[in-house]
């Protein structure tokens, strides 16, 4: 029985360090990615990836605040970061109708549709590479991302809490 569980914890380790092999990966390719589609639109790769939470955030204006807990930058880089964007064009910051005291953070829509199209371009045949998934192993990886998303916001936030 012990020779057994054995063998599938050797299985497992083998399996485990494969994942992290093809993780860290996946992680620099998309890192590569990045950087080769940021280079392209004129933005730096963090720039990038802010525009692209500000678009999943569904596209309506938000504070400095929020964009610093979206990136998991300090509030004075993320307000660098908005200054950025600014001047590229992508954002305008306006002030709050309920609070003028308050600057919200409002995408320019021509600049998102020119954002999404080149995103679209650039993912031509991504949903190809799931066509031989079922639903369940679809689950999976949507569950699989999503922990992951949330443990390296976790990890963020511990580095920079922490200077681990």
């Amino acid at each position: 029985m012990s020779g057994a569980s054995e063998g599938n914890g050797t299985a497992r380790e083998r399996l485990l360090d494969e994942l992290s092999a093809v993780s860290r990966r996946y992680l620099a390719s998309y890192a590569l990615f990045t950087q080769a589609a940021a280079d392209r639109l004129g933005l730096h790769p963090t720039d990038l990836q802010c525009l692209s939470l500000l678009v999943l955030e569904d596209g309506g204006p938000v504070t400095a605040g929020r964009i610093a807990e979206l990136t998991g930058l300090t509030t004075g880089s993320a307000t660098r970061l908005v200054d950025r964007l600014e001047r590229a064009g992508y954002v305008v910051r306006e002030r709050d109708a309920a609070d003028r005291r308050r600057v919200l953070v409002a995408t320019v829509p021509e600049k998102i549709a020119e954002f999404r199209r080149t995103w679209e371009r650039l993912g031509d045949g991504w949903v190809g590479l799931f066509d031989d998934l079922d639903e369940s192993q679809l689950t999976l990886l949507v569950a699989h991302l999503r922990r992951t998303a949330e443990f390296s916001t976790a990890q963020v936030a511990r580095l920079r809490a922490e200077g681990v």
